[in-house]
């Protein structure tokens, strides 16, 4: 499986872009995983480039509106994905704005992180940090404590 993280930009936070790089890094163990900052701009702008960005896969928009799961059943969900030929998954985190409106309409799955509203750069490194958590859960190995 190919994941592609697009993100608005790159984190200006230390700790959030030190962060999002380490567990990018631990992701890479399992799966193919780039990461794809574009450029900030109008929300229409945006929207275009990330659609552009997320041709071609499984579109994942990161929104607190979206669908909340647990790490267990994230864990289950990239199985499946893997099981269903999900050549290439991509999880769009919008930028201080958001998601618009056309991304949110087009993508496979809506996934909330909670119903809090994180600040983008957090989000990032949170959504960095699950993957590589539902990775360890399907492979059985020893991160993931309940």
């Amino acid at each position: 499986m190919h994941w592609r993280i697009i993100t608005i930009a790159k984190p200006k936070l230390g700790y959030a872009r030190d962060g999002a790089e380490l567990y990018l890094g631990r992701v890479k163990r399992f799966a193919r995983v780039e990461w794809l900052p574009l450029k900030a701009g109008r929300p229409e702008d945006e929207a275009q480039r990330i659609l552009r960005a997320a041709v071609g896969g499984f579109m994942i928009a990161m929104d607190e509106r979206g669908e909340e799961v647990s790490s267990r059943r994230l864990a289950s969900k990239i199985g499946e994905w893997q099981l269903g030929a999900a050549a290439r998954v991509s999880v769009v985190i919008g930028g201080a704005n958001g998601l618009h409106s056309s991304v949110l309409a087009q993508a496979d799955w809506v996934w909330s992180l909670s119903r809090l509203t994180l600040q983008h750069e957090l989000a990032l490194l949170v959504t960095m940090e699950q993957i590589y958590r539902a990775y360890t859960i399907h492979n059985g190995l020893p991160y993931h404590r309940e």
